[in-house]
């Protein structure tokens, strides 16, 4: 009985916490550069006296969907995309570095460009300053150019994003949805990545996937329950014949 109770109690609470997942999954399906969590649920045996042949059951986070989303042109000088694997470096509050393919950029207090969550977006010599009555120009391979709207035909060069591309196993996602390497390391600037100006890539959550993912935990929640209700009536209907035959 007790082996029935495990698993069932178990899968209940993953179940419940695999929902709140796609949950936010759909949460983000029209998030910039977004990508999908994925989830598995897999049994691990208990280990103590007497408790070699229960299991209980564990939601174990596979990873992430790399996919890339859709892009698309926005005609918008400081939106980027990026092409093909890659991600635009930007700096945490700490200090440490974060990665990100959300490429609606914008200027923030003091000129410095800056990621959609407001983090300094880091070029080739640290944060990219942006001066005042300027047209900014984005090349394909990170060069951030200004352009006076006095009239002048003169073309500063302000930086060079820093765009990395580290090995997808080698990252991990922060509660706010950015990657970082494990061990808090910065990831080395990579020439290959590539950029689309005036563009954005959105999201790779498929809601209907997530939709139908969400309907399928619910219905292993329920089941879940019910093998516990069931467990309940068993012990129930066996402390009465017990008690029958005294």
């Amino acid at each position: 009985m007790d082996r029935l109770i495990y698993v069932s109690m178990t899968g209940a609470r993953h179940a419940l916490e695999a929902q709140a997942s796609v949950a936010h999954n759909l949460a983000n399906a029209t998030s910039s550069g977004f990508r999908a969590q994925l989830n598995a649920l897999r049994a691990v045996h208990l280990f103590g006296e007497g408790l070699p042949t229960r299991a209980y059951v564990v939601d174990s986070t596979v990873g992430t969907d790399f996919r890339p989303g859709t892009v698309q042109q926005t005609g918008r000088a400081l939106d980027v995309a990026i092409m093909g694997r890659g991600f635009l470096a930007v700096q945490l509050p700490d200090g440490s570095e974060a990665y990100t393919r959300a490429g609606g950029l914008s200027v923030g207090a003091g000129g410095v460009l800056q990621s959609p969550q407001g983090h300094p977006v880091l070029g080739d010599g640290g944060p990219i300053a942006i001066p005042p009555d300027v047209t900014v120009t984005i090349a394909k391979d990170g060069t951030v150019s200004a352009i006076p709207t006095s009239g002048r035909s003169a073309v500063n060069v302000l930086g060079r994003l820093k765009l990395v591309n580290p090995p997808e196993a080698d990252l991990v996602r922060g509660e706010e949805g950015m990657f970082r390497l494990k061990g808090g390391a910065a990831a080395p600037a990579e020439n290959s990545v590539v950029v689309a100006a005036a563009a954005i890539e959105g999201s790779n959550v498929n809601p209907v996937e997530q939709l139908i993912a969400l309907i399928s935990h619910a219905r292993a929640f329920e089941t879940h329950m019910k093998m516990l209700q069931s467990a309940d009536q068993n012990d129930r209907q066996a402390n009465q014949l017990l008690s029958l035959n005294r």
